[in-house]
């Protein structure tokens, strides 16, 4: 049947069935997907240089093997073979290390993910596992199996010792670079979400959320029909309430703050043509609100008891909304008229007061909307959700109130008790996730770069032992010889840094909604990220540098 009534200012919002169950986690979810995969590519990267150290230390023995025979096909499907049975043992013994943190995981999950996901390894998780080693020790084992099974290692034989080509320090380089690249990719984005949830920890919302403690009510429709009983029941919740021993303030309210949205609605400004129309939350409360979050009055007065049904209609503005719709000029005195809960049409409301704003959703994202307050005494509230402010620890009150609740009506159960310091706590789930799991990829990214770099130059230091050696003959000293490895091993380090800063500020545009008060090109966070990677790859390539001045020139030229 048609609605026959007044519909002006009414709007529908659709969204998927999947997005409203998965809620805000998915953002995050896809962004860790995103740093494991860096991980695994920076792990591969190190493991494809290992896999080419390895093939140039058995060129005699492949040459060998081409002398008397084999094919370059059966030669790299040896080669293929030995990286992926490399692959497979450290995929089995991560899925080992994995199933022991799961339960380390699992306390750190955020509230809001969906309660239909099981997080645990199971044999889907095992089977994609180790399909994937298997792909990335056939993927990154190619290049060292392509380049050992060249017919050319035949001159091998004839030479007597390994050669190794500019070619095969150009590829290993460029791995080098690319793991850099990676490595400043992924601690940049792992820097900014630490740097924004030490923000988003620090923020006081717009409330103090200390010695509070808050719960629920519903009223059965059935017992609680009249609106005048409704009012009469909360009014006497909180009268009892705030006679409590140590209890500073009691408030009530239609949807407490951080508990993920509440009701939004548009309203008209008369004498004022705004398009869109003003969007904003909307709270009913009791007079006593404000006190007991120590939400801030800027301007005005706050709701008053003399608020009440029959009493002319008012609101109270946060300071978001008054700028947002009221610019610099005074809201105190000017009108609102919008449609709320039992009322048949839109009313006009008078702005008495004007409050500091509060954090009204979960998400670190700024709310946009602004908020109005209403009495609740001037719409119909059948639940509200209490605010308790005590004096000290808030927990040990609860049984007091639920006997006071009940001694007005001894079938009324209260629910969802916890302090406001736990809801503070819960909002901050996700971001916690977020941060925690990229700060540990962040750091196996820093450690799996470190390696990479001695790995190389240790490498290269131990093939290039003759031509250390004679220059150190020909009288090049120590501090020359070191140079020489480090600015190599710098060299590579820097361009591998400029090509990974300038991936973050493409990439981080996927972390802007998860970021609280700071710039996805924090200039802090890039330099800090410079400056440690820096140091570690500077550290890196001292020890194999070090090494290489202690070559003594009659052993090394002896030996060759």
């Amino acid at each position: 049947k048609d609605f026959e009534g007044d519909t002006s200012g009414w709007h529908a919002d659709a969204q998927p069935l999947a997005e409203a169950v998965r809620g805000d986690i998915r953002p995050a979810l896809l962004v860790l997907l995103a740093a494991v995969g860096c991980v695994l590519l920076i792990a591969c990267v190190n493991v494809a240089n290992l896999l080419l150290a390895r093939a140039t230390g058995r060129q005699k023995e492949m040459a060998t093997r081409v002398a008397i025979g084999a094919t370059r096909r059966r030669i790299i499907r040896q080669l293929l073979t030995e990286s992926t049975v490399l692959a497979m043992a450290g995929g089995t013994v991560g899925l080992a290390l994995a199933s022991a943190g799961v339960s380390a995981l699992m306390s750190m999950l955020p509230m809001d993910l969906p309660s239909y996901i099981k997080v645990s390894v199971d044999g889907q998780v095992a089977a994609f596992t180790l399909l994937l080693a298997i792909a990335t020790g056939l993927l990154f084992g190619i290049a060292p199996a392509w380049r050992i099974s060249s017919p050319q290692l035949l001159e091998t034989l004839k030479e007597g010792r390994s050669s190794v080509g500019a070619s095969h320090y150009r590829l290993r380089d460029a791995l080098v670079v690319g793991e850099m690249a990676l490595a400043v990719l992924l601690l940049i984005g792992a820097g900014l979400m630490v740097r924004s949830f030490v923000r988003y920890q620090a923020a006081r919302f717009g409330f103090d959320s200390e010695h509070v403690l808050t719960f629920s009510i519903s009223l059965p429709a059935q017992k609680y029909s009249d609106p005048a009983r409704i009012r009469s029941f909360l009014q006497q919740a909180e009268e009892k309430l705030q006679s409590l021993p140590g209890v500073q303030a009691v408030g009530m309210v239609s949807t407490l703050p951080l508990s993920g949205g509440g009701w939004t609605n548009t309203y008209t400004i008369p004498g004022k043509e705004i398009h869109p129309e003003p969007h904003s939350y909307f709270a009913a409360i009791s007079p006593g609100y404000f006190a007991a979050l120590r939400i801030r009055l800027i301007r005005g007065r706050g709701i008053l008891q003399s608020d009440g049904p029959d009493s002319p209609l008012v609101a109270v503005l946060d300071d978001k909304a008054a700028h947002m719709y009221f610019g610099d000029e005074n809201p105190i005195g000017q009108h609102i008229k919008v449609s709320v809960p039992g009322s048949k049409e839109p009313g006009v409301r008078e702005i008495v007061g004007i409050v500091g704003a509060v954090k009204q959703t979960t998400g670190v994202v700024e709310d946009s909307k602004g908020e109005v307050y209403i009495p609740y005494t001037q719409v119909v509230m059948p639940g509200a959700q209490f605010a308790v402010r005590t004096a000290a620890d808030p927990v040990g009150i609860g049984t007091a109130i639920r006997a006071q609740i009940q001694s007005i009506d001894p079938e009324q159960p209260v629910y969802d008790m916890k302090t406001l310091e736990d809801i503070r706590s819960e909002a901050m789930a996700q971001p916690r996730f977020s941060t925690v799991l990229l700060g540990i990829f962040g750091g196996l990214a820093l450690v799996l770069a470190a390696v990479g770099i001695y790995g190389v130059l240790s490498y290269t230091v131990t093939q290039r032992t003759h031509e250390i050696g004679l220059r150190m003959a020909l009288g090049a000293t120590q501090g020359s010889v070191l140079r020489m490895v480090m600015q190599r091993a710098m060299k590579l380090a820097a361009i591998g840094m400029t090509a990974g800063v300038i991936a973050a500020l493409l990439a981080t545009r996927a972390l802007s909604s998860l970021l609280f008060h700071i710039s996805r090109t924090d200039p802090l966070t890039y330099i800090a990220v410079a400056v440690v990677l820096g140091a570690v790859a500077l550290q890196a390539s001292y020890l194999p540098a070090r090494r290489a001045t202690r070559v003594d020139p009659m052993i090394a030229l002896r030996n060759e």
